[in-house]
């Protein structure tokens, strides 16, 4: 069952009542949208996203549940707020939670530090990897250029699937983008209102000559 939050004035189609913005309703076919109350599950109580434990707990514990949507405008979908589930069932929920919160806690923090190793074998692979490509590299620049490259989160070239592969050509960007960045006034060019293409031709020539030396050419 999905209930939807509303982001315009709303009625209910059965009752007639006016239910404003924001109103939490469960659209039920031919009948329309429906109230909490004309859909029978007012006595249900909320449950925000953000503790999977006890979401899942809750899932398992009530009968009778169902999932919370709003519409984000930004992302151009409906994303998940949380459930509506039975009292009953989230005291209990909360009840287990509490009881193995340690067991729990120290679970993550294993896996958070099995994480931070395989990154860090990662970024280690990357940087070999650099200087079996650019073999007069200097250690500490492919160093840094991997963990640049690497960071978690960052959307750069180093977390695509290609980069975890070690792929020449993706690793190859990674080591160009550095050039570009530390080894030629790229971004100078950019701060004097240079457009991207205008700058980036500027100094292919730089760019290139680094790469040459680093590969030992």
């Amino acid at each position: 069952m999905k209930v939807f939050i509303s982001s315009r004035q709303s009625r209910c189609d059965e009752c007639r009542e006016e239910l404003g913005s924001g109103a939490w309703i469960v659209l039920a076919g031919d009948k329309g949208a429906l109230c909490l109350i004309c859909a029978d599950i007012d006595h249900l109580v909320f449950l925000p996203s953000g503790n999977a434990a006890l979401t899942r707990r809750c899932q398992k514990y009530s009968t009778l549940s169902a999932v919370v949507l709003k519409w984000s405008s930004a992302r151009k979908r409906y994303e998940r707020q949380g459930l509506l589930v039975e009292e009953d069932a989230l005291k209990k929920a909360e009840a287990e939670c509490l009881e193995d919160e340690d067991v729990r806690e120290k679970r993550r923090i294993r896996e958070a530090e099995r994480r931070t190793e395989l990154d860090s074998v990662y970024i280690q692979n990357f940087a070999e990897r650099i200087c079996q490509l650019f073999p007069k590299c200097p250690s500490k620049t492919a160093k840094s250029i991997a963990e640049h490259a690497c960071a978690k989160y960052s959307g750069r070239v180093g977390r695509s699937a290609a980069a975890k592969s070690l792929d020449e050509n993706t690793v190859g960007l990674a080591v160009r983008a550095h050039v570009r960045h530390l080894e030629t006034p790229y971004d100078k060019l950019l701060m004097k209102g240079w457009n991207r293409a205008q700058a980036r031709l500027q100094v292919q020539d730089r760019i290139e000559s680094v790469l040459i030396k680093w590969q030992g050419c």
